[in-house]
């Protein structure tokens, strides 16, 4: 079976437009630019119109590639103390020239709609809720909700290597009190981890590293990423040779970014909530 992505999209989406229709002052997200690269161009526009969509102002500011990273700080300092900006994003990637660490660390983490903080991150480990969600990993659990699991029942396999993805995928699935494995593409024996999993997410960026024959019966597959080789798109998953009959899986291509920018909406909108709270 394909998980239907596009309704679980939507009812984020309008959730949040039916809220911040009914607010005087509306929430504000910036996206500063630095290096506008095909996909970031097309990402800044699924950003922009669904901003547009739930009523959230969408504002951006693009800045040469040749840029310092000073200069950079700057902006970032002045969008910290700017009470009009809710949140704000720095589209990943930089410049070699800059430092993208000290960058996210410059973010103030109550801004941090894009949850790259180290503060938004260890939050997520102690099971603090105060903080911004991170974007992909919350449709993760977003997807896997919608699908009426008992996680306490499930074993979870979690594919990666990243900060934004991996770890806190697995974090947050263990708040849930799933039962979680960590591998990795090189992890040796790969197939005897994932045929062990009701639930595997991948976000290796490695064509086609999950296959039919690494699976379980029934089993969930949330297939995050996928890489660009010769022009062509290949996902982590084998998707062609896993049988929806037996599985329940996410559709490829063109539902992660959708997906993605509906939390960060909803931080956005969290943030601009928690901001109105402060003031008061």
């Amino acid at each position: 079976m394909l998980i239907d992505w596009t309704s679980i999209a939507l009812q984020i989406y309008d959730k949040i437009k039916a809220k911040v229709s009914m607010m005087d002052f509306k929430p504000t997200l910036w996206a500063i630019m630095v290096w506008n690269s095909k996909a970031s161009l097309r990402y800044i526009k699924q950003k922009k119109k669904w901003a547009e969509y739930t009523g959230i102002n969408f504002k951006l500011l693009e800045l040469e590639s040749d840029i310092s990273e000073k200069k950079l700080l700057k902006h970032i300092e002045k969008f910290n103390e700017d009470d009009n900006i809710s949140g704000y994003i720095v589209q990943l990637p930089l410049p070699k020239h800059i430092d993208e660490q000290k960058v996210i660390d410059a973010i103030k983490p109550e801004k941090d709609v894009d949850w790259f903080h180290p503060i938004n991150q260890w939050k997520i480990l102690i099971w603090d809720k105060s903080g911004l969600a991170p974007c992909t990993p919350a449709w993760v659990i977003k997807i896997l909700k919608s699908l009426d699991i008992e996680f306490h029942w499930m074993i979870a396999c979690v594919i990666g290597r990243s900060n934004i993805v991996w770890k806190p995928v697995t974090a947050l699935l263990i708040n849930k009190w799933a039962t979680v494995i960590t591998c990795n593409s090189s992890t040796p024996h790969l197939s005897d981890f994932t045929k062990k999993a009701d639930i595997v997410v991948v976000a290796v960026w490695k064509p086609e590293l999950l296959k039919e024959n690494m699976l379980k019966k029934w089993s969930i597959i949330i297939d995050v990423w996928f890489t660009v080789v010769d022009d062509k798109i290949y996902w982590d998953a084998q998707t062609d040779s896993i049988d929806k009959a037996w599985h329940k899986i996410t559709p490829v291509p063109g539902w992660v970014w959708p997906l993605t920018v509906a939390m960060l909406l909803k931080n956005t909108f969290k943030a601009h909530k928690n901001q109105i709270k402060e003031k008061k």
